[in-house]
């Protein structure tokens, strides 16, 4: 009963109390395992037995799990097959590893492709860019699962600074609010110019915690520079996409913005 492309929450899986040592590898019964029993998986999927092992990055950090549930109960036998799944596994290992490799050079490839589709003032990507690079990240993400957020900033009185002060100044603001993103952002991570005062930022494999980390670099670079800023920012939702976790940055930064 569990369609393609379902999404559970990895706190309530028994994966997650297996790669904590909570639960063994196989569970045959899965009902006798008081870790597995406990999990809110149990309430949303019926699961009677159970088989997982951690699949690992090159860092030795987990990426996911190979694993298989069953809605009913299995004979004890199946804990003799161990060995023979975390070959299984090693071999997937193996495979993942060689094709996130591959990902990531198709990554670097596709943005030095992008380097004429840039805007000529802050040498940023252009939106054009952005949306190539949003369609092409959200493919990666739906077939790997990689985290990755969406910041949407808009320069608070730029117009006010270009009725006083002149278009040179106003244009001076934009270069320096484009360098300060570009100091804050990691390598891996997308900027983009995408209007007058819009910017974009698009972090790569980044999880909750590097969120909040990027978000505090940039406040902090912007204020350095002396740009006032609206920001919002939005992870992915699985079942969502890459596009929608760009409406709600959009909408949470206007929200900042009514609120100044």
């Amino acid at each position: 009963g569990i369609e393609p492309g379902s999404v559970f929450r990895w706190a309530d899986s028994f994966c997650s109390e297996m790669v904590k040592g909570n639960g063994p590898r196989i569970a045959p019964n899965s009902d006798l395992v008081p870790a597995y029993a406990a999990a809110p998986i149990g309430s949303q999927v019926l699961i009677k037995s159970y088989v997982g092992v951690p699949l690992l990055e090159a860092n030795g950090d987990l990426f996911g799990t190979l694993c298989a549930i069953d809605a009913s109960p299995q004979p004890e036998a199946l804990s003799k097959e161990q060995d023979l799944i975390e070959l299984l596994a090693t071999l997937l290992n193996t495979v993942l590893l060689t094709e996130l490799d591959t990902a990531r050079l198709a990554r670097r490839s596709e943005l030095h492709e992008l380097e004429a589709l840039t805007d000529a003032q802050t040498h940023l990507y252009n939106r054009r860019a952005w949306d190539r690079m949003l369609d092409k990240e959200e493919e990666r993400c739906r077939r790997y699962g990689h985290p990755t957020i969406i910041m949407s900033i808009d320069l608070d009185g730029l117009k006010e600074v270009n009725d006083i002060y002149g278009h040179a100044a106003g244009d001076a603001l934009i270069v320096r609010a484009a360098a300060a993103l570009r100091n804050a952002a990691r390598e891996v991570d997308i900027i983009a110019r995408l209007g007058g005062d819009e910017f974009g930022v698009m972090g790569i494999e980044c999880d909750h915690g590097g969120a909040d980390k990027l978000l505090e670099r940039t406040r902090t670079a912007l204020s350095d520079a002396g740009v006032k800023a609206s920001i919002g920012m939005a992870p992915r939702i699985p079942a969502l996409g890459l596009k929608q976790a760009w409406n709600e940055a959009d909408r949470l930064m206007y929200v900042e913005k009514r609120a100044r």
